[in-house]
């Protein structure tokens, strides 16, 4: 897991990619290769560990000749259809839904606990939940019953929801990637979000001279694009993401916004200070993305060479890390934290804030 550096070092650790040292915190670790009984720790609670727990439990019911939840593949039930269950008038859809929502929370309490015994999780005061899986009803009250098990095991954390959409938490932190001095006379930067199945850019815009404000930093503007659906090579993704991100910098120029010439990226995976990723990129499209011959900023650089008559600076994270930072307002008043995104996978990371507001 990788480790911070002193504060003192801080003050003048140079501007690279996957850093420890922050404007704003100190990332403790994160895509942590903790153990659990399912291999990783990450894999005792994601969203196929609540999907397997829902199949097991229309698997009881088929033995007595009915499923509540009807004939879709269980794989295939949305969210919103599962949220529908839930809210429902049948009883049995209700009761199994509430059931797999129990079980999950066990095991992500269990989760929790075994991250908290690592050193680097040792002092955390609060938990931020995010990824795809928090989005809906479901998600929420698993949330919700996970703390109540924390708190039963007296545990002193406290797991909030995530507050923006996971979609936009992942583009919103890479504002946080930025040193400040990095946005003086600018109003929003370009941000980038990549994953197994998507990959999202977008335009942040965080305000207006040396009044902005980041507590109030949003998404203006994002195009997606679910790459899981043309499979393509590696080349042909980072050609895509070119055009994409210069369809924002064209709405940008149009709309008079002052666009830094910035991207940040969260990328799954350990990301080395030069900008290669040695771990933990395995899903991405077109594989190989690992390789020793492949740097994703300098690809991406190559193909947008300036913004706005400017150098183009990027700046690349772990995802994790990057939806955790568009947390940064909410937890002002604490000086150790982490995220957990469920999703496909879970990732996580941990944070010591470098200043602390007073309760």
């Amino acid at each position: 897991m990788p480790k911070a550096k002193s504060e003192k070092q801080t003050r003048t650790a140079p501007l690279v990619h996957g850093a420890a040292e922050l404007s704003s915190v100190i990332v403790d670790g994160h895509s942590s290769k903790l153990r659990g009984k399912n291999g990783f720790l990450g894999d005792d609670a994601n969203k196929k560990t609540f999907q397997l727990k829902l199949e097991e439990l229309r698997k009881l019911m088929r033995m007595d000749g009915k499923d509540p939840l009807g004939r879709t593949p269980t794989k295939e039930l949305s969210k919103k259809k599962i949220d529908a269950f839930l809210c429902g008038d049948d009883v049995g859809a209700v009761a199994i839904v509430m059931a797999a929502i129990e079980g999950f929370a066990q095991d992500f309490a269990a989760v929790i606990e075994k991250f908290l015994k690592d050193s680097a999780w040792s002092k955390t005061e609060r938990i931020v939940v995010g990824g795809g899986f928090r989005q809906g009803r479901v998600g929420e009250l698993a949330i919700a019953r996970t703390q109540i098990l924390l708190n039963a095991s007296g545990l002193g954390v406290e797991l909030v929801p995530i507050v923006h959409h996971a979609d936009e938490a992942g583009l919103i932190g890479a504002v946080y990637l930025m040193p400040d001095w990095m946005l003086n006379g600018h109003e929003a930067i370009l941000a980038v979000d990549i994953g197994g199945t998507n990959v999202r850019a977008g335009i942040v815009e965080f305000g207006k001279g040396k009044s902005r404000d980041l507590d109030e930093t949003h998404v203006r503007k994002s195009i997606l694009w679910r790459h899981a659906d043309d499979e393509p090579s590696r080349t042909a993704t980072i050609s895509k993401l070119a055009s994409m991100i210069e369809e924002l910098i064209g709405e940008a120029t149009a709309s008079q916004l002052r666009l830094a010439p910035l991207i940040g990226i969260g990328c799954p995976g350990v990301i080395e200070a030069d900008g290669s990723i040695t771990r933990g990129g395995q899903n991405l499209p077109g594989g190989n993305w690992e390789s020793d011959h492949f740097n994703l900023p300098l690809e991406l650089k190559k193909a947008i060479p300036q913004i706005g008559g400017d150098d183009t600076f990027i700046m690349m994270h772990n995802d994790a890390v990057v939806q955790g930072l568009s947390q940064m307002p909410q937890m002002k008043d604490v000086a150790n934290w982490a995220v957990l995104t469920i999703g496909t996978g879970l990732g996580n990371a941990h944070f010591t804030n470098r200043t602390r507001e007073k309760k």
